[in-house]
């Protein structure tokens, strides 16, 4: 389907190549401040034609507010949002050599065959432009969650093909034991990757070192993949809903729901299963006193958690449910599909075969534009999660105190051993 959340919904609308994409948004808390002004900036950032190293379509991807605000200010309505495609070019796609073979690994064939019918350009629903509706609605997701939370979301590159900004070694087989990824993801903000445009890898070196990679294989009419890091801030606890919607399964839905990616881990990842559990384990220890939120920001009904782990291995999760810790996760990116090089193919009826030498203009690798895009789905997923559990506190909070919580049992010990043994140690 093309909906996503069930607290904050997000329906996206449009193919490639039709006259606008955009999305629908309910579920929208009303009373919030939202302009244009809060969304475009992510759009800014995912839009095409960056770069030397990113698709030429030259679309500058305005957004259009059209309802569920009003001076400024949402009213809980549902927002529509739009994007009018500028820079249209479907005849790329229209020739006779496209129409007769799909696209090796692209979605033409697919789609036609769940479908019985496909759009004739540019992938349709199943082109990256998809995405620029999750962009926008995240915007107002995000803003929520900053102002409710002081929630931040910051993503970027961590490898490209082999080159990898912190790659394992016998010492740290995940980047969850290396202090330069844990100091990394613990300062990084949107403004230092975006230092490092176009490839926002923030790491001088590395950065430096995939740019040339990509150029080498767009030079080539080929294309590479790579990974996305993404790290979420001042997340509360107790967020995710067991057995089947933990958090680090919304995540890996959101995640995996994006265009060419083919691989999520959370935490150590598939790293972590190189160290021993007396290495893995979180200990727990007395969370810092947090400061509190900016003058203005709202006021929620979830607690702020007294611990948190001395190390986070966990990926800021266990069981499922948010410990306060940050949640860090990494996502993978196949080679775009689509590509200059001539390929064998087959025709769609299978009665021939053939060569595709596909036109049209397109990513020699999707890694430094999937960045908010990674972030826009992370923010969806936290938001959704969020509202779960404050729709469960505020009815919780309209019932009398149990006697059987933890603070009434640890009264009762306390109790217990004044009456046996006095009030500082003094026996009665």
């Amino acid at each position: 389907m093309s909906t996503f959340g069930q607290y904050f919904k997000v329906t996206t609308y449009g193919e490639s190549h039709c006259r606008s994409v955009g999305c629908i948004v309910d579920g929208v808390p009303p009373g919030m401040e939202l302009t244009e002004d809060d969304i475009q900036p992510q759009m800014t950032r995912r839009r095409p034609g960056q770069s030397a190293l990113t698709t030429p379509r030259n679309e500058m991807d305005l957004v259009e507010i059209q309802s569920g605000t009003e001076f400024g200010v949402t009213l809980g309505t549902p927002i529509a949002m739009i994007v009018r495609n500028k820079d249209q070019r479907p005849h790329d796609y229209g020739n006779k050599t496209m129409d007769l073979y799909p696209r090796p690994s692209h979605a033409d064939w697919t789609y036609l065959e769940k479908y019985g019918v496909k759009a004739s350009s540019g992938g349709g629903r199943s082109s990256a432009r998809e995405t620029i509706g999750r962009v926008a609605a995240s915007a107002i997701a995000e803003k929520y969650l900053k102002l409710s939370y002081g929630i931040e979301i910051v993503a970027f590159v961590s490898s490209v093909g082999s080159v990898h900004m912190f790659p394992p070694t016998a010492t740290h087989p995940t980047p969850s034991t290396n202090p330069a990824f844990l100091s990394l993801i613990d300062s990084i903000s949107r403004e230092k990757v975006d230092e490092f445009v176009p490839v926002r890898c923030p790491d001088k070196a590395a950065s430096e070192k995939m740019a040339e990679y990509i150029a080498d294989f767009r030079d080539r009419q080929d294309s590479i993949g790579g990974t996305v890091t993404c790290v979420i801030r001042n997340v509360p606890s107790g967020l995710g809903e067991p057995c089947f919607d933990k958090m680090e399964a919304l995540l890996a839905h959101a995640m995996l729901s994006i265009p060419a990616t083919k691989g999520f881990e959370i935490g150590s990842g598939f790293g972590g299963c190189e160290v021993p559990g007396s290495t893995h384990n979180d200990p727990f220890i007395l969370a810092p006193e947090v400061p509190p939120l900016e003058t203005g920001a709202t006021k929620n009904g979830i607690p702020r958690p007294k611990l948190t782990t001395k190390t986070n291995n966990s990926g800021g999760i266990q069981g499922g449910i948010t410990n306060g810790a940050p949640i860090y996760f990494r996502v993978a990116f196949k080679p775009p599909a689509t590509i200059g090089q001539a390929q064998q193919t087959s025709t769609y009826d299978g009665d021939a075969e053939g060569v595709l030498e596909a036109k049209g203009r397109h990513d020699p690798c999707v890694v430094p534009r999937a960045v908010p895009i990674v972030e826009a789905m992370a923010a969806l997923a936290v938001v959704d999660a969020l509202m779960a559990q404050q729709s469960r506190q505020m009815t919780r909070n309209l019932l009398p105190p149990l006697k059987q919580t933890i603070p009434a049992a640890k009264s009762a010990l306390e109790t217990e051993a004044n009456e046996k043994h006095g009030v500082n140690g003094v026996a009665k």
